[in-house]
């Protein structure tokens, strides 16, 4: 199981939203590239980056922070937010980012969410962020009638490296994930799973430890380190 500390950009700055709401982001740091290369002197083995501007344009906004957080860290990053053409895929992927999340194209355009799995294989990772079980696309601003799990399904011979399973009821209220809901959604699909959403406590992530025969295969961890109730140490040393 891998752990993967969050970078969410908004004009140019690491910040943490409550329940997704743009308005009610908190800033954390005004470098992106030193809080990356932060989390992998720390001894995390991933980054996960989420350009948040471009989540609710629908193309990349904060490219800049992003490319010089790929020229300060040497581990694999995963990027969502606004990637919704082949191109932007390309582009990320010739950039240096590992693994390209599609969210809002894997309900509006399953079928570039195919092609690009089939051309990128292992390197596209689809993101289904749930309110109440139901897709949110677009930044989370547009609620959809597809549920979570029929999302999923849609794309189980589709080769994703994985599907990243957000609960944007968790997620930035230091809550506690929603472990059950996600096992669940792991468990009726084939594809590994990432659960993002409310981590807030080493003790979290022993517990989603225990879900990991069920197919969740990774953690995403935001505010709860920037606020230092995860020490990363503990978080690593948990999973050894």
């Amino acid at each position: 199981m891998h752990l993967y500390p969050a970078i969410d950009l908004k004009d140019g700055n690491c910040v943490r939203l409550l329940h997704g709401e743009m308005e009610k982001a908190t800033v954390f740091g005004s470098d992106p590239a030193a809080q990356a290369k932060q989390f992998e002197d720390a001894g995390f083995q991933w980054l996960h980056i989420v350009d948040l501007n471009g989540a609710f344009e629908g193309k990349s906004v904060n490219a800049r922070a992003v490319e010089a957080i790929l020229a300060a860290v040497s581990v694999p990053a995963q990027l969502g937010g606004g990637i919704r053409e082949m191109a932007h895929i390309e582009r990320w992927l010739k950039a240096g980012i590992h693994r390209v999340i599609l969210g809002t194209v894997a309900l509006r355009n399953p079928a570039l969410v195919k092609e690009a799995c089939k051309a990128f294989p292992g390197r596209i990772a689809v993101g289904i962020d749930a309110k109440a079980g139901y897709v949110a696309v677009e930044g989370w601003a547009t609620s959809s009638e597809v549920k979570a799990v029929e999302l999923a399904r849609r794309f189980e011979d589709a080769g994703a490296a994985a599907i990243i399973y957000t609960d944007i009821g968790r997620d930035g209220a230091m809550q506690g994930p929603n472990i059950e809901e996600t096992a669940a959604l792991a468990q009726a699909i084939s594809t590994p799973v990432i659960l993002s959403g409310g981590v807030s406590s080493v003790d979290d992530i022993k517990k989603i430890r225990h879900y990991a025969a069920s197919g969740i295969e990774g953690v995403i961890i935001g505010r709860a380190l920037y606020d230092g109730a995860i020490n990363p140490q503990e978080a690593l040393a948990c999973l050894s």
